[in-house]
This record gives C-alpha cells, sequence and structure tokens, in this order.
C-alpha cells in the first residue's frame, strides 16, 4: 500500500502475471475521471465515473490514471480478481479529494466481467460505480447507469390524498397562529394608548 496526504493505492500489480497468463497481451491505457459533474447525464444520480464501461484483452495490463475531480473523497475498486495476486482480490485507488493517482493492474485470462465503484458510503447507490469487461466480459452487472437496469427499482408511493388533508391542515394551524399572533399585537398596543 502507498498512502500519502492526497490518497492511497492498494494492491498494484505491475510485473506479477496471473497463472494462466504466459505474457501480457496488450496494456491498456485508462484515465478516469470521477465526480459529480459525470452524474448529470442520469435522472437521480449525484456521483459517477466519465465512463460506465471498459473493455480488455485477457491478460492486459492495465495502467490506470484516476482523476477526482471533486473536493470530495471518491474511490476506483476493482473487485473479484485473483486473491493469490490481489489481497482481498481487489485493486483500490483513493484521493481524498481534488487530484490524481496511477496505478497497473494485470488482469486474468478468462472471460469476466468486474465491478468497479467507490465504495464510500452510498456513492455507488449514488451512480458511482461501472464495469470492466474482459475478453468480452460474462455479461453486464445489474444498476450500472446507461448500461444496465437496477434489480429493483426504487418505488416510492406517495399519498397524495394525504398529503394534500396535511398540507390543508399545516396551512390552517399557519394562519391560525398568524391571526392570533397579530391580535395579540393589536391588543397589546390598545392597551398601551
Amino acid at each position: 500500500m502507498v498512502m500519502d496526504e492526497k490518497g492511497m493505492v492498494m494492491n498494484a500489480n505491475s510485473d506479477n502475471l496471473p497463472k494462466d497468463c504466459p505474457q501480457i497481451s496488450e496494456t491498456v491505457n485508462l484515465i478516469v475521471h470521477a465526480g459529480q459533474k459525470y452524474a448529470t447525464k442520469f435522472n437521480g444520480k449525484m456521483f459517477a465515473f466519465d465512463q460506465q464501461q471498459w473493455n480488455v484483452k485477457p491478460c492486459a495490463k492495465i495502467n490506470i490514471t484516476f482523476i477526482n475531480d471533486d473536493q470530495i473523497r471518491h474511490q476506483f475498486m476493482i473487485h473479484g480478481l485473483p486473491g493469490y495476486l490481489y489481497p482481498d482480490g481487489m485493486v483500490h485507488l483513493e484521493l481524498y479529494g481534488e487530484g490524481e493517482l496511477k496505478a497497473s493492474l494485470i488482469v486474468p485470462s478468462q472471460k469476466k466481467t468486474y465491478l468497479v465503484h467507490c465504495e464510500l458510503a452510498q456513492h455507488a447507490e449514488k451512480g458511482m460505480k461501472a464495469q470492466l469487461k474482459v475478453g468480452g466480459g460474462d455479461g453486464d452487472l445489474p444498476n450500472i447507469s446507461a448500461i444496465s437496469s437496477p434489480i429493483k427499482m426504487d418505488a416510492y408511493s406517495i399519498d397524495w390524498t394525504m398529503l394534500k388533508w396535511g398540507g390543508m391542515v399545516i396551512l390552517v394551524v399557519v394562519t391560525l397562529i398568524f391571526v392570533s399572533g397579530r391580535w395579540l399585537l393589536f391588543r397589546h398596543f390598545s392597551r398601551r394608548k
């Protein structure tokens, strides 16, 4: 792990080949931006990466440049990698605010779709997730903006009847308070004369 005042990189690997890779098939340079401005194209989302999907060949070496365009903390994590090369099966880049980090990894040979996301509380749920497809992948992951549908749609039912009656009750109460307050002020100043 490499860590300083601007961020950290965990489990980077630029040299060790996965057991099923005789050699590196290609070198891919990914520049990944993270921030609120990338979520504006997705209704109801707050954070996003500038891309939601990347495709690489099996046994590819990926050089990642992770750029956080926000003043808040964001992460770029890839899950499901082989544990013998990547402790906890993941590569993790994290910036504590605006800035840039670089790291490399080498993917195995099997066709697989890997989850890429920010693991900070609710950042993925608010849109900061993507997928990395190796060799075309093994399908799309659910709930990736512009790629796939959610497993379960958010459904917020609103009882407009209750809301309407509640709003009317609040309006009446506020009006009574206002009127009685004005009456009390009028009475108070009338007695002083």
